[in-house]
């Protein structure tokens, strides 16, 4: 089943890193908040920067470091503003997206307002779709929780919140693991379905919720649902095709791969389809 997942989410992800990372935005204190307990990379379980020597040379690691440790010298609203700096030094110069991530979640934390905690939680979520460290994935986890969790505690009401938390159980790698992580994700996203079932971004989890757990006619009803109301999206396109394909139902995976292709219009993507169709031949 790993190679389908990955197939699927393959086209659809690239697409999502390249955005997330060309929408940096500043953050800007708030004031009279309470700051939530980081869990910074000195608690991670991990080295996370002798994980990026190999894209990151150590002039630039020595740059992240000097700045990251003025942040002791000053007030909230300094550590913020060091942190900015960092995020876009870690974006334009040093292209390093886990580190990128972290600097947000750490500015996040601090400035505790719903709209910087809810990009970071974003922010973690798509990094986590798309890495392949199986102990960088626990901590992307983790931050990823965490940052959903405390975006609502501010806004419990706000489906897309929780969307995205039910969205880092299914995708999401703990030091536990199993099943259950997947079931949790899955009836967190029911709860706005049950509400609203015209919501289609929590039947795009769900459905690829049922593929990650091996539910794959409850898959192929709720990407088919999605499907119809937005035909252009890939993601779902892209699921539904392995959904078939790994029910043996091939004319429909071939016919669905297809469609993945023309959406996605990438053709790093269309070679990788291209190989898995003919797989299935």
């Amino acid at each position: 089943m790993s190679k389908q997942i990955f197939l699927a989410a393959g086209g659809a992800l690239v697409v999502l890193l390249l955005f997330f990372l060309g929408r940096t935005t500043e953050q800007k204190t708030s004031d009279n908040k309470p700051v939530p307990t980081s869990s910074g990379h000195e608690k991670m379980g991990l080295d996370l920067k002798s994980l990026l020597k190999g894209t990151v040379d150590s002039a630039q690691l020595a740059f992240i470091d000097s700045l990251e440790n003025t942040c002791n010298k000053g007030d909230s609203s300094y550590k913020i503003l060091t942190y900015n700096k960092l995020i876009n030094y870690c974006k334009d110069s040093a292209s390093s997206p886990l580190l990128f991530g972290y600097f947000h979640s750490k500015a996040a934390k601090l400035d505790n307002s719903e709209k910087s905690l809810t990009f970071a939680a974003q922010l973690f979520l798509d990094l986590l779709r798309s890495e392949k460290n199986e102990k960088v994935a626990v901590w992307l986890t983790s931050e990823a929780i965490q940052l959903f969790d405390l975006a609502l505690a501010q806004s419990p009401a706000n489906d897309d919140l929780k969307i995205g938390l039910g969205s880092v159980y299914i995708f999401g790698k703990s030091d536990k693991g199993g099943p259950e992580e997947t079931m949790k994700g899955i009836q967190q996203i029911l709860e706005v379905v049950r509400r609203d079932s015209n919501n289609m971004k929590a039947q795009l989890m769900l459905g690829i919720g049922g593929f990650v757990s091996g539910q794959y006619p409850k898959a192929e009803a709720r990407l088919l649902k999605v499907v119809q109301a937005q035909p252009d999206n890939l993601e779902a396109a892209a699921f539904l095709a392995d959904t078939y394909a790994v029910q043996g139902n091939k004319e429909e995976a071939v016919k669905w791969y297809n469609i993945s292709k023309r959406l996605a219009n990438n053709p790093a993507y269309s070679r990788e389809v291209d190989a898995r169709i003919e797989e299935l031949k």
